[in-house]
C-alpha cells in the first residue's frame, strides 16, 4: 500500500532533503484523524507538479504538523495536455463527473452552460458550485496519487467554449465533440493527434439531453471534429473520464 497522500505549500522551491515543511489546516487535521505520529511516512504534493516523500517530526495539536522531507522531485506531465469541457450534469451527477474524470489523469476541466443542460448555474450559485467541482478534484488527486490538481475554469457559455477550439486548433491541437450519432471512431482521431504530435487535445461532453445539433455546428466550424466513443452511450459523468482513459495507451500518455 502506498504512503498517504497530502497537499502541503512548498513555497518557492522545491524541498530539499531535510528540509521541514509544515502541513496545517484541514490537510492537518486529516493526518491527526488517521492517527499519523512522528516517525510516519507520508507522501506531500504541492497540486502544481512536485512532490516530496516526508517524515512526521513534530505534531503540533491537530492543526499543524512538521515533517522533514526524505527525498523530492518534480513530476513531468504526460503529452498531450487533456481538457474536458464538460456541461452541466445533473446536480447528483457533477461532483462524480470531476471525479472520474480527475482519477483518470485529465490536465484541466471546463465547465461548459450547454443548451440543454437541467442544472444550471446561475448569480452567486456558480461560484459555490465551481468550489464544489474544485474541491472534487482536489481530493480525486490526492486519492489517485497525482502531483497535480486540474484546475476548474469558470463557467463558458458555448461562444467560449467556440474560441477555445478555435484557439486549441489554432496552436495545432485536436478539439472532438464526443456523440452518439457520429460514425467517425474516437480511436481514429487519438492515433492522428498522436502520428501528428498534438501538444493539446480538447474533448466536449455534452449534457444529458446532448448537444444540440446548433452547438455541433459550430464547434465543428470553429476545427472540432465529432466523434463516437464507443459502442454504447454512457452517462455525462462518465464520458470525459473514459475518452481520456481511452487516450492513453493511443497516445504517449500512459508511456
Amino acid at each position: 500500500m502506498g504512503l498517504p497522500v497530502f497537499l502541503a505549500d512548498f513555497g518557492g522551491d522545491l524541498p530539499a532533503a531535510g528540509a521541514r515543511v509544515t502541513v496545517d489546516g484541514p490537510e492537518a487535521k486529516h493526518m491527526s484523524v488517521r492517527r499519523l505520529a512522528a516517525g510516519a511516512e507520508v507522501l506531500l504534493v504541492d497540486g502544481e507538479d512536485r512532490r516530496a516523500r516526508a517524515r512526521i517530526v513534530l505534531s503540533d495539536g491537530p492543526s499543524r504538523v512538521q515533517c522533514e522531507v526524505l527525498e523530492s522531485g518534480v513530476v513531468p506531465r504526460p503529452a498531450p495536455h487533456v481538457t474536458v469541457v464538460q456541461a452541466i450534469p445533473k446536480s447528483d451527477r457533477a461532483e462524480l463527473a470531476v471525479d472520474l474524470m480527475t482519477e483518470a489523469g485529465v490536465d484541466a476541466i471546463v465547465p461548459w452552460a450547454a443548451r440543454n443542460c437541467v442544472a444550471k448555474w446561475a448569480g452567486a450559485k456558480a461560484g459555490k458550485a465551481r468550489a464544489k467541482w474544485e474541491s472534487a478534484a482536489r481530493e480525486a488527486a490526492k486519492q489517485a496519487r497525482r502531483a497535480w490538481i486540474p484546475p476548474v475554469a469558470e463557467l463558458h457559455a458555448t461562444g467560449q467554449v467556440v474560441e477555445l477550439v478555435r484557439d486549441v486548433v489554432g496552436r495545432g491541437g485536436v478539439a472532438a465533440v464526443l456523440h452518439e450519432e457520429e460514425i467517425r471512431p474516437f480511436a481514429e482521431v487519438a492515433r492522428a493527434a498522436a502520428d501528428s504530435g498534438a501538444g493539446e487535445i480538447v474533448f466536449i461532453v455534452g449534457p444529458e439531453g446532448g448537444v444540440d445539433d446548433a452547438e455541433v455546428a459550430a464547434f465543428r466550424d470553429a476545427g472540432a471534429t465529432a466523434v463516437v466513443l464507443g459502442p454504447t452511450v454512457l452517462r455525462t459523468a462518465l464520458a470525459g473520464a473514459a475518452a481520456t482513459a481511452a487516450l492513453g495507451p493511443l497516445t504517449g500518455r500512459w508511456g
